[in-house]
């Protein structure tokens, strides 16, 4: 027979780990002397212990490698318990692969910059929203063209909420859209220029029904999402008599966002490198990115928005 210690040293495990063993009943010691209690194994149970390191390193608890042990568990049931280990490891495995990618991706960022980028990207899923809003037509989705469109638009909108008596319940979300082409059923917002790069230029306010209530007026309809968490082609009915529209904005169910800091005219390198980032880590776009504004303050220098960009897997 073997003590406690020259059998844990022969099984490769701690005597701990075989005190714990014969307190749950899976590995009883041969025998334990009534006087001293110290525990004696025979050189047959290294077979047993072995099959629970076995069982252990599959995935299996304790109280599985028990029943197993125990034949309590069948042939059948046990080739289902290891088609479930397999998909969960499988599942790790791809979370891993991932992981892996995007920090491979950082590693490049690293090398060609030379520094670490401040720009975190996190996919995750965006919340549907109720909007008061106004739109207008921009000549293309750049900065230098959106910003003389949706300033002013914000301006007015703010103007009309404040003279209806209906207060903001969030931050400002601005989306974007192609211009619908003639024919289509859309009505096209007025302002600005249309040649082939034009996008209509979306400028909200989250609001609350309760506020619109208050108000006299109702929430419009709500904008078509699609399954693969891209915006769809919005539709909106105007609030009688308030002068913007009201409109149900659904969530993306897949958006790569990150936060950039600063006037809005200086989003390009953010919008970039959340374009490499999306390259680089196994995504392609959906669409055209949200702007979430969580600080508006005087000084544009102070601003903070959420890109939020709609995102497949490539």
């Amino acid at each position: 027979m073997f003590s406690i210690g020259d059998f844990a040293q022969y099984g490769r495990v701690s005597a701990r780990m075989l005190r714990h063993y014969d307190a749950i009943g899976l590995l009883r010691p041969a025998r334990t002397d009534p006087v001293s209690g110290y525990r004696f194994y025979e050189a047959a149970q290294l077979a047993r212990l072995n099959r629970i390191i076995a069982l252990k390193d599959l995935g299996f608890s304790l109280q599985q490698v028990g029943a197993i042990l125990a034949e309590e568990v069948s042939v059948p049931e046990l080739r289902g318990m290891l088609r479930l280990r397999q998909a969960e490891l499988e599942a790790a495995l791809t979370a891993e692969g991932a992981r892996l990618a995007r920090v491979e991706a950082r590693l490049r960022t690293i090398e060609s910059e030379g520094r670490m980028s401040a720009d975190d990207v996190v996919v995750k899923r965006t919340g549907t929203v109720l909007l008061a809003e106004l739109s207008g037509i921009a000549a293309s989705y750049g900065p230098e063209d959106i910003g003389p469109v949706i300033t002013p638009l914000y301006a007015e909108l703010c103007r009309l909420l404040e003279a209806a008596g209906v207060a903001p319940a969030g931050p400002g979300l601005a989306y974007y859209e192609d211009v619908p082409e003639p024919g289509e059923g859309s009505e096209r917002p007025a302002g600005g220029s249309e040649g082939k790069d034009a996008v209509v230029v979306h400028a909200g306010m989250v609001i609350t029904e309760e506020a619109l209530t208050k108000a006299g007026a109702t929430a419009g309809a709500t904008v078509g999402g699609t399954s693969d968490g891209t915006s769809g082609r919005p539709g909106a009915s105007t609030a009688t008599g308030l002068g913007f529209d009201v409109v149900t904005l659904p969530g993306l169910d897949s958006a790569a966002t990150v936060v950039h800091r600063g006037p809005m005219s200086r989003i390009l390198p953010t919008a970039q490198n959340l374009a490499h980032w999306i390259d680089a880590n196994g995504y392609r776009s959906a669409g055209y990115a949200r702007e979430l504004y969580l600080e508006c303050p005087p000084d544009l220098e102070k601003w903070v928005t959420e890109i939020q960009e709609p995102v497949v897997r490539a």
